[in-house]
């Protein structure tokens, strides 16, 4: 188990894969598993059987988990994918480390 640089609610890029170059927002993190979800990335169909409650059964379009590592923070202020770089003195800040905006 590592840490994660990635939290729910960022913005990140998906580095490879068929989805690379996507942008999207991260739902979901498991750091146990070290993967994220996130919003329209992804995406596989899963086949679910009919309940007894009288939900239909069917095809439903679900967004699968990726390794955190495939996935790269993007910056809010240039919107670009950057490498992430923290603060040293005291408080831990996430810091771009091309263009030094925190965030």
């Amino acid at each position: 188990m590592s840490k994660m640089f990635v939290k729910t609610g960022d913005t990140v890029q998906v580095l490879s894969g068929k989805s690379k170059g996507v942008q999207g927002e991260v739902i979901a993190v498991s750091p146990k598993e070290n993967k994220v979800i996130v919003k329209n990335v992804n995406v596989v169909t899963k086949h679910v059987k009919p309940s007894k409650m009288g939900e239909q059964g069917g095809l439903v379009e679900v967004e699968s988990a990726l390794y955190a590592s495939k996935v790269q923070l993007v910056c809010p202020k240039c919107k670009q994918p950057t490498r992430v770089g923290h603060k040293k003195g005291g408080i831990r800040v996430c810091k771009n480390k091309e263009c030094g905006h925190e965030f």
